[in-house]
C-alpha cells in the first residue's frame, strides 16, 4: 500500500509551518483528503493506498501568511506515484517570497 505524508519547514522563523491547510487531489481535480499540519509542521499520513498516477498537493499559504505581505497564495506540487514504491514524502520549504520542494524519504 502507498503512504503520502508531508513536512513544511518555514525557512524565514526556521521553523516547523504548523497549521497550514494541505489537500491532496487526483487530475480530474477530486479531493482526495484534506489535513492540516500539526505542531511539527507535519501531516503524518495524508493518504494511503494511492494508485499509480499524478496527483496535487495544495498547500493554502495565504491562510498561514496572513498578515504578512507574502507572493504565493497557495503552493501546487505535482508528482507521479508509481508501482513498487510503498512511501511517498512531500516536503515544503516556505517563505514569503519563495518556496522549494523535493522527494523526501
Amino acid at each position: 500500500m502507498t503512504h503520502l505524508s508531508t513536512h513544511v519547514l518555514d525557512a524565514v522563523a526556521g521553523k516547523p509551518a504548523a497549521g497550514i491547510t494541505v489537500t491532496l487531489t487526483d487530475t480530474a481535480g477530486t479531493v482526495l483528503a484534506t489535513a492540516r499540519t500539526d505542531a511539527d509542521g507535519r501531516v503524518a499520513e495524508l493518504a494511503a493506498g494511492l494508485a499509480p498516477g499524478v496527483y496535487r498537493l495544495t498547500f493554502d499559504t495565504a491562510g498561514y501568511f496572513a498578515g504578512t505581505p507574502s507572493f504565493y497564495p497557495e503552493v501546487v506540487i505535482a508528482f507521479e506515484v508509481t508501482d513498487g514504491v510503498p512511501k511517498y514524502h512531500v516536503p515544503l520549504l516556505l517563505s514569503p517570497f519563495a518556496y522549494s520542494t523535493y522527494r523526501g524519504s
